[in-house]
């Protein structure tokens, strides 16, 4: 009998297991510094696969230190990386199967139709939050190490497991694992990409701009300078450096993408009276970054688009707007389309879909920056889930897509690292 076969039909006999185990895992509420329950999960999934474990609580090994660091959290205690090793028998590629474990807060449950944390199943879909993002991921990882386990398939190269903390703000859970000495011959992100292949992932920063006016009564508003219309002008000349910015891109992946690289305005804040002109504006934003491009040039490209903004009016002329970098930074990721890694993937999901997979840029960060640009680790993001359910009430998963794409890596697992 065939691997795929065998593969397939361990996945199909053990489906009820696999649907209890991510249920389960979402069950876990591992939000920003409560990951430790869900961490718990795997690792006791690990154990039980005769995995080789190195769980550790990140925030050493100069890691606060590094560059590529960003995270305005410096106490990590309590909530570890985990890493699980599949040893092989020699003479293949490594490959790491990398997933986050930190899901975002789930809001205002009232939006919710079900609680955000039961793992509800209807209709062929479990709901939760993290359950698209990315748990639904993890568990395709650990399904298709656990297949090729069972099945006793020896492997040559080594596989390496990654349930990191902190991807959802900035990545430092993977580079920790960087600094741990884990990288790979290649590397799989199973994000949720409507099982799409990403060999390219859009980088991302956030931005805070402080925009001074000058206070007066409302009443004689025209003694002040409104801190919020100057904020306008810079706000309409961000507008103008995205379209300038997205008309540079011209890579095809990025085709059915409206805006590749956004400049997104998240927050202003200004004003603390209605009858009082405002004296300070603060906004606070997103900035794209292409896959190709460096991060520094970005934020030159956005400082001298302030410095123009400055130019085309006296007052902000005297009192320019000052920018800082802060909290989130996802560093972009950039792979050939036709690396070995992409070509052996789309190979299996062929064999498993019997058709050929869609290629695209990634729309947002992953940790594929890090581990590329820090690790030196080609990267693939590829992985079931709805894109557009991420980070949104009521977020919900194909199970289907979960054990279709257990056995896409599986195959891809075996072809890269090579059997015995």
């Amino acid at each position: 009998m065939q691997a795929q076969q065998k593969i397939h039909e361990w996945l199909e006999a053990n489906r009820h297991r696999g649907i209890r185990f991510l249920q389960q895992l979402v069950q876990e509420g591992s939000t920003r510094g409560n990951e430790s329950s869900a961490q718990a999960v795997i690792i006791e999934k690990c154990r039980k696969l005769g995995l080789v474990l190195d769980i550790w609580e990140i925030g050493k090994d100069h890691l606060i230190e590094h560059p590529a660091f960003c995270s305005d959290r410096k106490d990590f205690a309590g909530n570890p990386n985990v890493v699980a090793i599949l040893k092989g028998t020699g003479g293949g590629k490594s490959l790491i199967l990398n997933g986050h474990i930190d899901v975002v807060p789930e809001g205002d449950r009232n939006d919710w139709e079900y609680d955000p944390f039961s793992g509800r199943i209807e209709n062929g879909k479990l709901y939760g939050r993290g359950s698209t993002d990315m748990k639904g991921g993890t568990v395709s990882l650990l399904l298709a190490m656990e297949a090729i386990i069972s099945l006793r398939i020896k492997l040559r190269g080594n596989v390496i497991f990654q349930s990191v903390i902190e991807e959802e703000s900035g990545g430092a859970g993977t580079l920790a694992a960087v600094l741990r000495g884990y990288t790979a011959d290649g590397a799989i992100i199973p994000e949720p990409t409507n099982m799409k292949l990403f060999p390219k992932q859009q980088g991302s920063m956030w931005y805070r701009i402080t925009v001074k006016g000058r206070s007066a009564h409302g009443g004689t508003r025209y003694e002040g300078v409104n801190a919020i219309e100057k904020a306008m002008v810079v706000i309409s000349k961000l507008q103008e450096l995205e379209k300038t910015r997205n008309n540079k891109i011209t890579d095809p992946l990025y085709s059915q993408v409206p805006i590749p690289i956004p400049i997104n305005i998240g927050k202003i804040n200004s004003g603390e009276w209605p009858s009082s002109v405002p004296d300070i504006a603060v906004i606070e934003g997103r900035m794209g970054v292409a896959p190709n491009e460096e991060m520094k040039s970005a934020e030159q490209e956005l400082e001298v688009c302030l410095k123009e903004a400055a130019e085309s009016d006296s007052w902000l002329k005297k009192n320019p707007p000052k920018v800082e970098w802060f909290g989130g930074r996802w560093l972009p990721g950039d792979l050939d389309e036709n690396h070995p890694l992409m070509s052996i993937l789309a190979k299996s999901f062929e064999a498993v879909k019997g058709k050929q997979p869609i290629v695209e840029a990634s729309p947002w960060g992953t940790d594929g920056g890090i581990l590329s640009k820090t690790g030196n680790t080609p990267v693939v993001v590829f992985g079931p889930g709805v894109t557009k359910a991420a980070h949104d009430v009521n977020e919900y998963i194909i199970i289907q897509e979960v054990f279709e794409t257990a056995e896409i890596i599986a195959l891809a697992i075996m072809e890269w690292c090579g059997t015995n």
